[in-house]
């Protein structure tokens, strides 16, 4: 089978990752498959670009499309045409950009299955699709009469439980019981100052413990301004942005990760990438996470966030299987091509 994922990122983030290991394992199972990105944002110094790391893979598509939100119409109706002369089975469409140029450029024979990775998608606009993947169960009933099926977090083999979480914490330089963690860019919606607060009421129980803050973003000097001010700066420490290996390392290290909120992805790539490190998750309920998590947060309050880090022992989760999840999702591609 022929499959190209439209991507119109220049960025490795969101589902970018989602998106690489799925085409990945889609490859190891004896399939052709490409993954289209935005070319026309070449310089994207806040974030990390997505080219070099497809380019590193071998899944970094070649077909000449521009494939951005930035280009012009006449750009993007030349993305049409250049799809339509395309010879695939699918196409994957992971972005509403994506899904419109699919829409009017699919090549002859393709069915165009659309990934859903945040509800903001669901649109009365939504383009129709042959069929559709979804972030997490909760989401499903808003695609009634569609064909349609969850794509979870895919989890890299490089999350895996400490061998000596000790002697990794000391070579990060890292002391304090319990290690917690967040995981994130620096943002609104994934409540930073709200993990703050929480760890400063934990600090009252527990005082030995630290923070660990894995992440940039816009939002990094307000949260550390707030560390200031509630006096924990030698408790928390900003890892800055962390990659690969590196992020693998300072995730294994710690006891538990707070995940209080979700970006443009809601599969809780973070939440699975823990568990698959043995490290406990604490999580509001929101996208897959409920899926993920060892305990709930049952409200936005600092003592709510304490009261779930309290909760009780680690449930033990099956790390993700990237091949059984890709099986899945090949065998949605085959009855969209099979029809009603």
């Amino acid at each position: 089978m022929r499959i190209l994922h439209l991507l119109a990122s220049p960025f490795w983030s969101g589902p970018a990752e989602n998106v690489a290991l799925l085409a990945l394992a889609q490859r190891e199972a004896g399939h052709e498959v490409t993954v289209a990105v935005d070319r026309r944002r070449t310089r994207v110094s806040a974030e990390e670009p997505v080219v070099p790391r497809l380019e590193a893979l071998g899944l970094l598509d070649d077909g000449g499309l521009e494939l951005s939100v930035k280009s012009p119409p006449w750009r993007m109706a030349r993305d049409v045409w250049r799809l339509r002369a395309r010879r695939v089975d699918v196409v994957h469409a992971h972005f509403t950009h994506d899904h419109l140029v699919a829409r009017w450029g699919r090549p002859r024979g393709a069915v165009v299955v659309r990934s859903v990775h945040a509800p903001r998608s669901l649109r009365p606009s939504l383009p129709r699709a042959d069929a559709y993947t979804v972030p997490a169960s909760s989401v499903i009933t808003r695609l009634v009469g569609r064909r349609v099926r969850v794509l979870p977090p895919l989890v890299d083999a490089r999350f895996r439980p400490a061998e000596d979480r000790a002697a990794l914490r000391r070579e990060l330089g890292l002391e304090g019981e319990p290690l917690i963690g967040m995981v994130s860019t620096f943002q609104p919606s994934r409540r930073h100052e709200l993990g703050v607060e929480a760890f400063a009421r934990l600090r009252r129980e527990k005082p030995e413990a630290r923070l660990v803050l894995v992440g940039d973003g816009e939002l990094v000097e307000p949260v550390r301004e707030r560390v200031r001010a509630l006096g924990l700066g030698e408790r928390v420490t900003f890892a800055g942005y962390q990659r690969e290996d590196a992020f693998a390392r300072w995730l294994r290290v710690l006891d538990e990760v707070w995940i209080l909120g979700l970006g443009n992805d809601w599969s809780a790539r973070a939440a699975a990438q823990a568990r698959a490190s043995g490290v406990r998750v604490v999580a509001v309920e929101e996208g897959n996470l409920p899926a993920l998590a060892d305990a709930w947060v049952a409200e936005l309050t600092p003592e709510a966030v304490v009261a779930a880090s309290d909760s009780g022992a680690r449930v033990l989760i099956r790390p993700a299987d990237n091949a059984r999840i890709a099986a899945e999702i090949l065998d949605l591609y085959a009855q969209a091509k099979a029809g009603p």
